[in-house]
């Protein structure tokens, strides 16, 4: 079994090094690139975070942890492409997540990119990371994978609904499980209650895994969705459909909608942006 842990890197103490070091545990550091671009972190006082984090980040490096980072870019800007990526690769960061900012939750301010503009991002991001590939950059990385899938003859796509699906459980701080998507934990809906499959501290996890489809009252209507956009989106085979919490935080409280804001800047023009970085550089 392995064990991961994503931490904003505050509390990283020279304890906590020789416990992650011991137990063998994977660490992921959130922090969306240099100072400027990181001014949505802040402390629980309210001060800017960056330096904070960087305090534990040196800390790892110098107990020779190797970490991953996630980053969140709320306005994905072609010309900050390069800033942002080298940035990384000077941290020696072993693997970067991009996530591009959603509209979900409590977090209801998220900036309404530009399609064409956050495809230039994607393709000037590839274009960096192709002049300096040190580290493993996994949103490219699931574009290449889905190429060579496609050039190999293999299957892209989600199976349909019928076929085993990845259940991706959340367990809540209080034994609340949500299946698919872990933002809708800790919301209520007036028509699907609280979003769980049931509870850990009565049932057994496999359990509810096993019986997902007839415990989960709103999983049929997210089938439809992702039915509904197999059926009109052709960049199905490498989105697989909105994600669910996209789905119900930008479709007013319904999971049957098609294309989200963050399917069209965070998928569509991922893909998009990597396949012109590919067409310019053949080879």
């Amino acid at each position: 079994m392995k064990h991961s842990v994503q931490t904003n890197a505050a509390l990283v103490d020279d304890a906590w090094c020789a416990f992650l070091l011991e137990r063998e545990v994977h660490v992921g550091v959130s922090v969306d690139g240099p100072e400027d671009m990181n001014t949505h972190r802040v402390t629980l006082a309210g001060h800017p975070g960056f330096r904070v984090t960087m305090r534990g980040i040196e800390r790892l490096r110098r107990h020779g942890i190797p970490f991953s980072a996630i980053a969140v870019v709320s306005d994905p800007a072609p010309e900050d492409a390069a800033r942002f990526y080298d940035f990384f690769a000077e941290l020696g960061v072993t693997t970067l997540g991009v996530n591009v900012e959603e509209e979900e939750g409590v977090n209801r301010g998220a900036k309404d990119s530009n399609p064409v503009r956050a495809t230039e991002f994607w393709a000037a991001l590839a274009d960096a990371w192709r002049a300096n590939p040190v580290i493993r950059l996994r949103e490219i990385q699931r574009v290449l994978n889905f190429a060579g899938a496609v050039l190999g003859n293999h299957d892209t796509a989600p199976t349909p609904t019928s076929a085993p699906w990845d259940p991706m459980p959340t367990v809540a701080y209080d034994g609340g499980v949500v299946m698919l998507s872990p933002e809708p934990a800790g919301f209520t809906d007036a028509r699907f209650g609280d979003f769980t499959s049931g509870n850990v501290l009565k049932e057994s996890l496999d359990i509810l895994v096993a019986e997902a489809e007839e415990r989960t009252s709103w999983m049929a209507e997210f089938w439809q969705g992702v039915d509904a956009c197999r059926a009109t989106c052709p960049a199905f085979a490498f989105c697989g459909g909105a994600h669910a919490a996209n789905r119900y935080f930008e479709h007013a409280g319904r999971f049957d909608g098609t294309r989200t804001r963050y399917c069209t800047t965070a998928k569509i023009a991922l893909l998009e942006g990597v396949t012109r970085h590919v067409r310019a550089h053949p080879h």
